[in-house]
């Protein structure tokens, strides 16, 4: 007698990641980076400005 164990893969959300459109360019000025279809931001890495999370029961000062 053959046993068959069928399952789903784990941690698999059934979701697409959101992308945007191929070929963009960063929008700084002189920047000519091409920003990846996974970047939904409009500048690269470096031209994005730093944002800090915030720290549960600590106030930034």
């Amino acid at each position: 007698m053959d046993q068959v164990l069928t399952g789903s893969k784990p941690m698999q959300s059934g979701r697409r990641p959101k992308t945007e459109a191929a070929g963009r360019v960063c929008l700084e000025e002189r920047c000519t980076t091409v920003l990846s279809k996974y970047n939904v931001r409009d500048t690269c890495f470096h031209h994005t400005p730093v944002r800090f999370p915030r720290v549960r029961g600590q106030i930034a000062s």
